[in-house]
Formats: structure tokens, sequence, C-alpha cells
């Protein structure tokens, strides 16, 4: 493996699962670095698109396959057809907008066979500036939601969207630790234990599936990692900016979910009053969006 990282045991079983919509060049950027992790399967599954990407990795890339699964299904539902094309113990699930750093999937498939109580291990994420994006976080307290959901669109240094964020982990020198959930955008995780609470719930579009997926996991013993010594970019918004604003609804009606879902007690009797914030949290969303546009 090229970068000076060394075949880790267990390194040729992990299978690939990269999720396509309209992401132009990206997708054959991220098919090569792949590959140079050598996977033992690599799995693209097309939402329907029609910007010709898929074509050009299918000629770039013979050995790679192809899920065509005609429309849009959204994030989850298509890792899970990627997830039932492959059999590898070890699932490598990420955006096509991502450029690996040599030997990321080694290390985190080293972490996960390290610590055999994690289920899914995430790398840290870097966007196109090099700062790191909060893919590892925690699930927020009332409060800390609440607060984040105020101030987090105009003032995002407030302690709420800190403490939500875990802007602790922007410390290049911190190890591997354990986190709630990580960004779907890219993680290893076995098989064994996302077959065991069925895959991505398919009813989440886009957005907080991932969340979804870990709180379901933990629920059941699980332990999510975060591993930092593994390092991707991510280039942001090669397909959501082509529908900016059902993106924004569909991101709120994703979090409305998973808040009916994970909520019991005081905090489910708050639901409605969650609701209407939510709705006005969309409307400003919306807003921002127009005047920055």
């Amino acid at each position: 493996m090229s970068g000076g990282v060394g075949r880790q045991p267990g390194d040729d079983r992990f299978a690939a699962v990269v999720v396509n919509y309209e992401s132009g060049s990206a997708l054959e950027r991220c098919i090569g670095d792949l590959l140079g992790e050598v996977p033992a399967e690599t799995v693209i599954v097309d939402n329907g698109s029609s910007d010709g990407s898929v074509d050009r990795a299918r000629l770039l890339f013979g050995e790679v396959g192809v899920i065509a699964t005609g429309y849009n299904l959204g994030y989850g539902a298509a890792v899970n057809r990627g997830l039932a094309a492959t059999s590898a113990p070890f699932v490598l699930v990420c955006n096509p907008d991502l450029e690996m750093e040599p030997g990321a999937t080694a290390r985190l498939s080293k972490a996960l066979t390290d610590h055999p109580d994690w289920a899914v291990a995430g790398p840290r994420v870097l966007d196109e500036d090099g700062h790191r994006y909060p893919s590892a976080r925690r699930f927020p307290s009332f409060g800390d939601a609440v607060g984040h959901a105020v101030l987090g669109m105009f003032v995002p240094d407030n302690r709420f969207t800190r403490a939500y964020r875990q802007t602790q982990l922007d410390d290049v020198s911190i190890g591997e630790t354990t986190v709630d959930w990580v960004s779907g955008a890219c993680f290893l995780a076995r098989r064994e234990a996302l077959e065991q609470v069925g895959g991505f719930d398919e009813t989440y579009f886009m957005y907080v599936e991932d969340v979804d997926l870990c709180w379901r996991l933990r629920r059941q013993g699980w332990e999510v990692g975060y591993v930092p010594s593994s390092e991707v970019t991510h280039l942001q918004g090669v397909s959501t900016d082509r529908h900016p604003y059902r993106m924004i609804v569909e991101h709120h009606r994703s979090l409305l979910r998973f808040a009916a879902r994970s909520s019991s007690g005081w905090r489910a009797a708050l639901l409605p009053l969650i609701a209407v914030g939510i709705g006005l949290r969309v409307g400003v969303a919306c807003a921002v969006r127009y005047t920055s546009s």
C-alpha cells in the first residue's frame, strides 16, 4: 500500500460502497483513491445520475461493480443496496466527493481489529481548506440542541455549538477515542453490527441517518470510534448544491424524525414545540441561503 503504511492484518477484508448522485469527476478521483487502498470489493450505487459520472467510472475502472437504482433512493437506502451486494466483514461507506490519504482505510481497519467492541470507526474529515469538519460528535443534551439550533447559524462559536461539535477534537494530538456518532460521509463498519440493526433506516432520505444508525448500534451495546490518524478530505456540496432548498427541508425533516425516535419522558412531551421550532428554523435557513446566493 502506498504512503508508507504497511498492510495490516485484515486489510483485504473490506468492501467499499460508494453512493453516487450527479458527482461528476469527483467520483473518478474517489474511486481511484479507493482502489489504491486495495479493497476486496468495490461497488458504486448510483441513485439515478444523468451526468455521465458512472459511465466514465466504468470505462476507467472496469473491475468496479455498479448498482443502478434507477432513481434517487436516498443515501441510507443506497448504502443498504451496496451492503447486500458485498460480503467482506468490514465495509467502508463513503460519499463520492472524498479524497483519501494513503493508508486511511488500513488505519480504520486496524482500529476495528484492536477494538472488538467498536461497530464503526470514523476518520478525521477535513474540508478543502484543511480544517477539521466536525465529523465525530456526541448526542446533544436538550439545552445544547436548543442553543445550537437558535445560535448556530449566526454565532457559530457559541458554547452550545462547540459542545455539540466536540471542538476539542480539533487537537491533532488526540488519539483514538469513542464518540457518540460519526459522519456517514466516510466510515468503516463491521458487517456483523450493521446486519444486527438492519443497516440504515431507509425512512431517512438524506441527513441524520448516520446519527440514527450510531444511536441504534450503541443501544445494542456497540461502541463508535474516532480515528484521527486516518484522514480524508470531503469536497462538500458536489451533489447537494444542485437542490439546496430541498436539502434544507430534508435535513430538518430528518432532525424531527430522529427527535421523535430518540425522545422519551418529558422530552417526548415537548415534541410538538420542537416541531414548530424546526419549522421556523427551515424558514430562516432558506432565507440565509437565498441572501447568500
